[in-house]
């Protein structure tokens, strides 16, 4: 799925064929979840491929090193070109691309700040192909005391993939978690909104990964004079919503058609989500 004999990947200044790549199994990013990594989407436009937000998504990749204590020595003008190149090499333009910071050799748990920089890329359609059907998660999301909330840490995804499991063996497509305080944060890897009337809804920044995605979305809402509102609620809250969608890189903008097996009261064409799903698309596509 994500590579074959051909693919190309960038690996430490090189390029090789995936297939030949090798890494060592002593490292930190491994044992003890201690690397960062991004998401990012490349789409085709009359000019060529268009990684959608790129030198955003590079500025968080070097601000979660950063954050986590890891010398990624490279500038963002740097990791753009390497980003266009890989896509080029592999004769890319609608793409989803990881880079992946990891660390050297190290089994102590004392700061490891040599870096390694790894960056694929692979064909990846529509996360969903349907409204998720969506339950609230008994797991909560890390306590922004405990570590940066706001970086993109590979360790911090054992939350999201237990929360996923757990809601997937119950029937549902995916998880909505609470922070600490019982306020919805997000979802296993993306932001969540929801509609009540003439306004959207959002949790604050604090307890959120706050995706790039969103971001766009929140644009897009402001150009439609929509209204968003970045505040807290709870479940109870969004239940009787109008509507309701997920952001993110891999989800783009998805319709979700439930939380915990309460309809919300639109149909999904109705609603400001399926406006500003359109609109993203026409956008993330655009010369612009």
């Amino acid at each position: 799925m994500y590579y074959d004999k051909n693919t190309t990947i960038f690996l430490n200044k090189q390029w090789l064929k995936a297939k030949d790549a090798t890494t060592g199994l002593y490292q930190q990013s491994f044992h003890y979840g201690n690397g960062v990594f991004e998401g990012m989407r490349a789409y085709k436009t009359p000019n060529g491929a268009k990684v959608l937000k790129v030198r955003e998504h590079f500025e968080r990749l070097l601000y979660s090193a950063e954050k986590m204590y890891i010398n990624l020595e490279y500038t963002v003008d740097e990791l753009v070109s390497i980003c266009y190149e890989l896509l080029e090499k592999n004769n890319m333009q609608d793409a989803y691309i990881r880079p992946l910071v990891y660390t050297d050799e190290n089994m102590g748990l004392q700061p490891e700040s040599n870096a390694n920089l790894f960056m694929c890329a692979w064909k990846w359609g529509q996360y969903y192909d349907k409204a998720a059907r969506v339950m609230t998660s008994p797991f909560r999301r890390p306590d922004p005391k405990s570590c940066h909330v706001e970086a993109k840490v590979t360790g911090h995804y054992t939350n999201s993939l237990i929360a996923i499991k757990d809601a997937k063996q119950k029937g549902f497509d995916e998880a909505l978690l609470l922070d600490n305080h019982g306020f919805v944060a997000e979802a296993t890897g993306a932001n969540f909104f929801f509609q009540k009337g003439d306004k959207l809804y959002t949790a604050p920044r604090g307890n959120i990964l706050p995706g790039i995605t969103r971001s766009v979305v929140m644009d897009l809402a402001k150009e439609n004079g929509i209204t968003v509102e970045e505040k807290h609620f709870t479940p109870d809250d969004v239940y009787n919503a109008d509507g309701a969608f997920f952001t993110g890189t891999a989800v783009e903008v998805n319709a979700i058609e439930s939380l915990d097996d309460n309809k919300f009261k639109k149909e999904w064409h109705e609603t400001f989500g399926h406006q500003l799903h359109q609109q993203f698309h026409e956008y993330a596509r655009s010369n612009g």
